[in-house]
């Protein structure tokens, strides 16, 4: 048996000091007794930030300086993963103290790429140690304005002692070949962080879960516009106690039942104990990558090379 924990709640909106004491304090909720969960999930842009309402100043043909200075505040409170921050030091610390599989949607910024963000999700073993690391394939609508494309050198499975787990961010989950990747990976715990309330989203979890023969947990925020700095321009005319995120955490089984969930209104943590030999009990009548897969009529192509930068010439 293997016990998931989605962890519903909010970051210390652009503050990342406040965020990882905040992570820390609910991963040690989720990780301590009554919960005493193996895997413990947290939602997309959790560190530290999802800017939900912020336009940055854009319109087409200009930006405006106060956008750009509320992408640098962004980019302030985003996490360096390649260059082993102290932020980053203490995230993977949370994960060995409390001795859980941590699953995180952070804003990763990368230096390497002239300081370019990335909505990441990482995956961080018991013992500290980076499991795997996605960058979002395709941000959606106005976040292309401050996310870079991820690509497929990053499509990975973290192999752990209780499950084989995965990661799809968001409207990822909608990308057909991105979910058949992840079953042709033969993941278990397919873990979807998101920034979706809408009703329609459980319903995509419960059929991706009844499509790839896998456990789902699905995580979102819930933030009230108190949640955001005082500054903040999104929601003026809203109270502080105006939801922003209603959240709809949801974990399922692999034929689609809800284990846990959904959660909506409030923060909190979904429990589920799973047994992992569901999914093959699942799989006797329908397995998309074996005997429902066809592969003499459908294949998959996936291109894992990373995507090459540009390149500088000295003289």
């Amino acid at each position: 048996m293997v016990r998931l924990a989605a962890v519903q709640d909010s970051p210390v909106s652009f503050n990342i000091a406040a965020t990882i004491e905040k992570l820390d304090k609910l991963t040690g909720i989720a990780a301590s007794t009554p919960h005493s969960a193996d895997i413990v999930v947290f939602p997309e842009a959790f560190v530290s930030c999802y800017p939900r309402g912020l336009g940055f100043g854009a319109v087409v043909g200009s930006r405006s300086p106060d956008g750009r200075e509320w992408f640098l505040r962004c980019h302030e409170s985003a996490v360096d993963i390649e260059g082993d921050s102290p932020e980053w030091q203490a995230i993977k610390q949370i994960a060995r103290e409390k001795q859980v599989i941590l699953v995180l949607g952070v804003i990763e910024k990368d230096v390497s790429k002239h300081s370019t963000l990335f909505c990441t999700c990482v995956t961080i073993g018991r013992d500290g140690t980076l499991l795997a690391k996605h960058r979002k394939l395709m941000p959606t609508g106005s976040e292309r304005l401050i996310w870079g494309q991820g690509d497929g050198s990053d499509l990975q499975i973290a192999q752990t002692d209780v499950g084989k787990i995965g990661a799809a961010i968001c409207w990822e989950n909608y990308m057909p070949l991105m979910r058949y990747a992840m079953y042709a990976m033969g993941v278990e715990i397919y873990c979807a962080p998101t920034a979706d309330a809408r009703d329609g989203w459980v319903s995509s979890m419960r059929h991706i879960a009844t499509e790839g023969r896998c456990f789902v947990v699905s995580v979102n925020q819930f933030a009230r516009k108190s949640d955001y700095p005082q500054d903040y321009p999104a929601y003026e005319d809203k109270p502080a106690n105006h939801i922003v995120c209603r959240g709809g955490s949801v974990i399922v089984g692999p034929l689609g039942d809800i284990l846990a969930g959904p959660l909506y209104d409030q923060s909190g943590i979904l429990i589920a104990d799973v047994d992992l030999r569901d999914i093959i009990r699942a799989k006797y009548d329908f397995d998309p990558l074996g005997h429902y897969s066809r592969p003499d009529v459908f294949h998959l192509v996936i291109n894992n090379a990373a995507q090459s930068g540009p390149s500088f010439a000295s003289s």
